[in-house]
Order: C-alpha cells, then structure tokens, then sequence
C-alpha cells in the first residue's frame, strides 16, 4: 500500500456542503478577486487584516494532502499572484501565508484553502473569527485587488 493510500484511509473524506464548496456552485456569495479553471480567491468575510484573501482550489480536496499535485502547484502560482498584489494593492510591509489541515492542525473550514494577509509593521492580526467586517469595505478591497490582477 502507498503512503497516499495510507493517509485516505486514516483522514475525513471530502464533504461536499462545505462553506467553500457552496461558494464555488454559487450557492452563496463571496467577494471574488479572481477566478480560473482550477482556482477561485475571494475576501475572507471575517479578516485578520485588511485584505485577508482566501486561495482555493476548484477540486474536491480537503486537506494538502489529498489535492492531485498539479492542482496544488496551480494553488500556489495564484497565492503568490494575489500575494503580490496585495502587497501593492495594501502597501504592506509584509506577508502572513497561512494553510491548516484537519482540526488538530487548526483547519475550520474543510476544504483546502490558503490565507493570504497582507500585514504593516507593528499591526497585529485580529483574532480568528472575531469581527465581521462591513460588506461595502470588502467590496471596495476586492475591486481594487481585482484591479491589481488585471494590471490596471
């Protein structure tokens, strides 16, 4: 038996009604800052600092384990693309990229993602889940990161 085999056999399968997985059939909505065939970003709705993006594959993948690793490579072509947009975007002085797996590795939500946050100096992160931030405010940042990606 492979290691990949090993670990499907002892992790969560996929759950298909997951928060993210809604987001990706449109069945709720989401702040977008970019799409493409493998990968779709968009605003965490509670961030931990301005500009707080959340990275995701299209697959049905739960953890950074059981993604095809094609589509991981893709994953992180367009984290480091939206990262440097938002370093621009946000005149950060720095970058927290965060990735959790399963709920002892801190993951809430389960399907893969990414964080992307853009950070100043000085500036700490708000909490996890703390403070819903207003939908006008969040709008505005997804535009302007949108903006970035396009080159405009």
């Amino acid at each position: 038996m492979t290691a990949t085999k090993d670990v499907e056999n002892t992790m969560p399968s996929y759950d298909p009604n997951n928060i993210f997985a809604k987001i990706l059939r449109g069945e709720l909505p989401a702040h977008k800052v970019h799409e493409d065939d493998k990968a779709f970003a968009f605003l965490d709705i509670m961030p931990r600092a301005p500009g707080h993006t959340l990275v995701i594959p299209k697959a049905p993948a739960r953890t950074f384990l059981d993604i095809d690793p094609d589509d991981l490579a893709h994953l992180i072509k367009v984290t480091q693309m939206i990262a440097r947009a938002a370093v621009k975007v946000f005149d950060a002085d720095g970058l927290t990229i965060q990735q959790f797996n399963e709920a002892a590795g801190g993951q809430v939500v389960f399907h893969l993602h990414v964080h992307v946050m853009p950070r100043k100096n000085g500036v700490p992160l708000k909490p996890p889940a703390s403070v819903k931030e207003d939908p006008t405010i969040l709008s505005d940042q997804a535009l302007r990161l949108a903006a970035a990606l396009k080159g405009k």
